[in-house]
This record gives structure tokens, C-alpha cells and sequence, in this order.
């Protein structure tokens, strides 16, 4: 590790102060903001905390379960929303190559960190599902927000990962992570699994859902896919950026709740 001393001390000048104060990010995390970080303050306090997280045994202060709150207080409802899909390719392997302490470490900074680029685009985070992270944006009020919020966000993600999580990964021989993002746009039910108001379980359900799920599962590698009906929302100017991708030998199979025609998927072009 002698090569990547220098790497190290910058890294070490910009976060020497960073474990005995708050940082941006988790307070953000902590509480319900507005205010969408730049990308370069972004993807500074990325690296602050995984190199924290990796060098020191930095632990994130959490995820105040703002979602849960959100989904119990609409229990049954039926919500407008996009949804968004992130997930990291290659865990696998990662797995058979390095010590299960420094997979846990990669695999729940890249988890946190996915959740941080959600909230400061004003999403909410649905779940953590091994290697994936589920969020959502509401559309209920304004559908062309959320949209222009889902696919920023997704953008986000593969700064974040490419411009700060990987660099400090490398620094310690560790393989770069890459992702799918899938998005799609829809009206999901709040279903509670019980009657406790308070402890049974809560979730989303429905066709949006469903759909981001099998749309990212069909993106490349570093990939951002997304629905025909996020596309429609988008603005012409943000449009330009995205194409039809065609499918090939029935690929892809499912069609458009509306038109009963093969949905439309597109790809982001940058």
C-alpha cells in the first residue's frame, strides 16, 4: 500500500475532521430536507464516509425511517410515484474475492450511500434487499417533479459511484462497483401486513413496482433504463438525452397498462 500513500493523506486531510462532527449527508439522512446537494459536495462526503468506513470502522449514523412513517400514515392508499430500482452488479463474485468483514463494509456503504442520493433528491427509501436499494418519488402533487427528481437521482448514483465510492476502492485493491437502474412510473396501493397500526409490517404494491424491477433487471452495466411513462413526463430538452432501446428475439414481453402495446423503454444516452 506504500504506492497510494500520497491518495491516502489527501483522502486523510479531508476527512480528519469528519468523525467527530456531523456530516452533511447523515444529517440530512437524519431529517427531512429540501435542499439537493451540489455533485462535487456530494461526492465529497462520499468519500469522506467510505473512506471512514474502511479505514476506521466509520459507522453511518442511519436512516431515520422516514418512508415506514410515510407509508403508515397512508395505509390502503393509493399513490402516485415513481420508482426506482438500483442495483449493484457483481456482488457475487465480490463475495468468493474478499473477507466477508470487507464485503459487509462495501456492501452497506454502497447501500447507505445509494439511500443518502435518494433523500437529497427528495425521495424516500423503501427498502434494502441484499444488494439493491428501492426508493420512490411521491407524484401525487407533481408528477413531472418527481420524474425530473427519479432520473437526477439516478444520475446521482453513478457520480457517486464512479467519482466516489471507486476511487477510494481502489486505493485499497478492492474492485470498482457498477450498477442497472431501472425506473418506472405508476399508482402503488400501501399495504400493511396486519392490524397493528403501529407494528405490523408495511409496504408498496403494484404495477410500477413490478415493472422497475424487470426493467432493471434487463439493464447493461451501468445502465439507466426507464418506463415509457417516466419518459412522457420528462421535459423535450431532458427527452434528447434518452432513446427507445429495440428489443430483440422477444426480449422483452410486457405491455402498456394503457395501450395493451408492447411498453416503451428507453435508455439514458448522457
Amino acid at each position: 500500500m506504500s504506492e497510494n500513500n500520497d491518495k491516502e493523506y489527501e483522502i486523510t486531510e479531508k476527512t480528519r475532521d469528519f468523525s467527530s462532527s456531523p456530516n452533511v449527508v447523515d444529517m440530512l439522512l437524519s431529517k427531512k430536507n429540501e435542499t439537493i446537494l451540489d455533485s462535487e459536495t456530494m461526492i465529497l462526503e462520499t468519500q469522506k464516509r467510505v473512506w471512514g468506513a474502511l479505514k476506521k470502522g466509520y459507522e453511518y449514523t442511519g436512516l431515520t425511517n422516514e418512508s415506514e412513517i410515510f407509508l403508515r400514515k397512508n395505509v390502503f392508499a393509493k399513490i402516485d410515484m415513481v420508482v426506482l430500482y438500483v442495483d449493484l452488479v457483481g456482488s457475487t463474485t465480490m463475495t468468493l474475492e474478499l473477507p466477508e468483514e470487507k464485503l459487509a463494509i462495501i456492501i452497506s456503504s454502497f447501500s447507505q450511500e445509494m439511500a443518502s442520493v435518494i433523500r437529497l433528491h427528495n425521495g424516500y427509501v423503501l427498502k434494502f434487499v441484499g444488494d439493491a436499494v428501492i426508493g420512490y418519488f411521491v407524484a401525487t402533487d407533481n408528477a413531472i417533479m418527481a420524474a425530473d427528481n427519479a432520473v437526477n437521482c439516478a444520475k446521482s448514483m453513478q457520480s457517486v459511484i464512479q467519482k466516489g465510492i471507486n476511487p477510494i476502492l481502489n486505493q485499497y485493491d478492492y474492485p470498482d462497483l457498477m450498477v442497472k437502474i431501472g425506473l418506472d412510473f405508476g399508482q402503488s396501493i400501501v399495504v400493511r401486513y396486519g392490524s397493528s397500526p403501529e407494528a405490523s409490517q408495511v409496504d408498496l404494491m403494484g404495477p410500477a413496482m413490478n415493472i422497475a424491477s424487470k426493467i432493471q433487471s434487463m439493464a447493461k452495466t451501468n445502465q439507466i433504463l426507464i418506463g415509457a411513462d417516466v419518459f412522457k413526463k420528462l421535459h423535450p430538452k431532458t427527452q434528447k438525452h434518452f432513446k427507445e432501446i429495440v428489443w430483440k428475439n422477444n426480449e422483452w414481453k410486457y405491455r402498456s397498462r394503457v395501450t395493451g402495446e408492447i411498453y416503451k423503454v428507453y435508455e439514458f444516452t448522457g
